[in-house]
């Protein structure tokens, strides 16, 4: 896919709780151990917002995932977000282990790279990230304990990577440049009714 880069306030974001938390997206960081260098993972948990006087973006990699040592390796990471209808895809990112294979591969898609962070080529925003602050969620920290027993039973508490968002590419709009190839074909004369 071709993409333009724009401003992170060019960024049309009508609804970041349905990017995040139902069309859900993919955390990407380069894995310099495997053959396609690079890892993704299905999230579904972030926020989106300002930072610090910046443009930023906040997510969220429990300790077991695979991609959790590589996040933490690297300084920076991509948030790749397809909008609606890729829920099997998701799901397959976040049920299979980058350890056992090309999961990107696996889902019939490929990585590309900018500056060195890879982030996958079929995605319609793609959100270049570099990591300002990371920190873990802490059992003595919450006040509604309740979501300890739903979301935290095995103690597995997720690690906060705040990040300022550097990039952000935009898919170009396909129709659009087909249309004025399409126009260009056309040869237009002026017609004068007076």
């Amino acid at each position: 896919m071709d993409f333009l880069e724009i401003s992170p306030h060019e960024l049309e974001c009508s609804n970041a709780f349905n990017m995040i938390g139902k069309e859900w997206f993919l955390i990407c960081a380069a894995d310099a151990e495997r053959e396609c260098g690079a890892n993704a993972m299905t999230a579904s948990w972030g926020y989106l917002g300002n930072m610090w006087n910046k443009p930023s973006a906040v997510c969220f990699i429990r300790p077991q995932r695979y991609t959790y040592s590589l996040a933490e390796r690297a300084e920076r990471v991509s948030l790749c977000f397809f909008g609606e209808g890729e829920r099997e895809t998701f799901s397959y990112f976040g049920t299979k282990s980058g350890k056992d294979g090309d999961k990107a591969a696996a889902c019939g898609l490929h990585y590309d790279y900018i500056d060195g962070v890879p982030y996958i080529r079929a995605a319609k925003t793609v959100l270049i990230c570099r990591k300002l602050y990371v920190d873990d969620l802490r059992e003595e920290c919450f006040t509604d304990k309740s979501i300890i027993s739903s979301f935290y039973k095995a103690g597995d508490y997720h690690r906060i990577y705040a990040c300022a968002i550097e990039k952000v590419l935009s898919a170009k709009c396909k129709v659009s440049e087909n249309f004025l190839a399409l126009l260009g074909n056309f040869h237009f004369i002026k017609i004068d009714f007076r």
